[in-house]
């Protein structure tokens, strides 16, 4: 009879765990089959050079004195492009855990819990820690307690990263995160020479669009526009990190004619986007001048994770202007002047529109209620939105 009713397994950053099985497996959503070959082959590799150092590791004194269970793993999407070093880390991430977990087992009073999701704090860790990492502040005492044990256990090689914040101001203030957290929900973001990039975020692409603004600090129009366009090519490579973009990304860079300069900027993009831990590339530039990249999707990106749909434009980024709401007030009236019988008509809208309705407007409503032969009342609300309007038989 089996220990488990079910066939276990454990998820990392990279890879799935399994248990019960010896293969190992990569996700269907990885299309390329030379990836596909080296990421197995790398997975191969480590297992056997792991298993090779299994008797000098640390971790074998608590082994279970029983055979070693088959185990496999699969290389799930987000493996796509990862290093050996990173994948080498998700297995022994892995392997401890798997181990931690036979161990709790064995000790275990039934019925128990030997296993549950990670919270987000140790998912943050063992997802996004690694030696490239300097340091990692953690203002929670107790937080920073469980972060210490849990790294010893799993991932040794970064517990030394781990340092409590005892400060009084917030981290996110001492840093200026809230601030970088509001301007990456701009739309607009300024560079220090006085350019800024304008970044609209659709469902089937992202847009970047390079101006120059108020820039002119150089002697010629060529050489601001080379300027602003390197500057903007650094910027759009940390915002696309620091939104989590994904998927097609066009950018816009304002037209240079010296081709030496293109090259530059292309390298320069290149050299910028080289910094992102996540997979990217640049698919080259376009008949119109545009540089076509994309960014592998891992997660939602931030303005997905920290926004909702507005309620007033319902996304569309733009409401109506006054005089057009006036306008369909005006023909819905009309409507429902003949389809009630009532002696007059109470209209109900945004102050906004009344206040347009009895100013510039004035002249239609006056024509309108000698056409309909009623009057017209109006009432102003201050809860109702500059698209919302009732109107009301009387």
């Amino acid at each position: 009879m089996r220990d488990f009713t079910a066939q276990l397994s454990l998820a990392s950053r990279y890879l799935v765990y399994t248990d019960g099985r010896d293969q190992v497996g990569v996700s269907q959503l990885i299309k390329d089959e030379s990836e596909r070959a080296r990421l197995k082959n790398t997975i191969l590799s480590i297992i056997g050079d792991l298993a090779a150092e299994a008797p000098s590791d640390k971790t074998a004194k608590n082994a279970v004195n029983t055979p070693a269970p088959k185990a496999g793993y699969i290389l799930r999407t987000a493996a796509d492009g990862a290093g050996e070093e990173e994948l080498r880390s998700d297995v022994r991430f892995l392997q401890r855990q798997w181990q931690h977990l036979l161990d709790t087992k064995l000790a275990a009073k039934v019925p128990c819990c030997l296993y549950e999701e990670l919270p987000l704090y140790k998912r943050v860790l063992r997802d996004m820690a690694s030696t490239g990492v300097e340091k990692i502040l953690v203002d929670s005492r107790e937080i920073f307690d469980l972060l210490t044990t849990f790294a010893a256990r799993f991932s040794p090689e970064i517990v030394n990263l781990l340092e409590h914040y005892p400060g009084e101001r917030p981290l996110f203030y001492l840093y200026g995160i809230e601030d970088e957290i509001a301007k990456a929900l701009e739309r607009n973001v300024a560079l220090k020479s006085g350019g800024y990039l304008v970044i609209d975020q659709t469902e089937a692409m992202t847009t970047v669009d390079v101006n120059t603004g108020g820039f002119v600090g150089y002697r010629n129009l060529e050489e601001t526009v080379f300027k602003t366009n390197l500057e903007a090519a650094v910027a759009t490579a940390r915002q696309m990190r620091m939104r989590n973009l994904g998927g097609i990304i066009i950018v816009d860079f304002i037209d240079m004619h010296n081709g030496e300069h293109r090259r530059q900027l292309l390298r320069t993009f290149e050299k910028a986007l080289s910094r992102d831990g996540t997979k990217t590339m640049i698919s080259g530039v376009t008949e119109l001048g545009l540089v076509q990249t994309t960014r592998k999707r891992t997660s939602e990106s931030l303005a997905h994770v920290l926004c909702e749909i507005c309620p007033i434009c319902v996304g569309r980024g733009s409401i109506k202007s006054a005089e057009t709401v006036s306008y369909e007030v005006l023909r819905d009236i009309l409507r429902v002047a003949r389809a009630c019988d009532c002696e007059q008509l109470l209209v109900m809208a945004s102050t906004a529109v009344i206040e347009r309705l009895l100013d510039e407007d004035s002249a239609q409503v006056a024509d309108l209620e000698e056409f309909i032969g009623r009057s017209i009342q109006f009432r102003a609300e201050d809860l109702f939105a500059r698209e919302q309007f009732d109107i009301i038989p009387l």
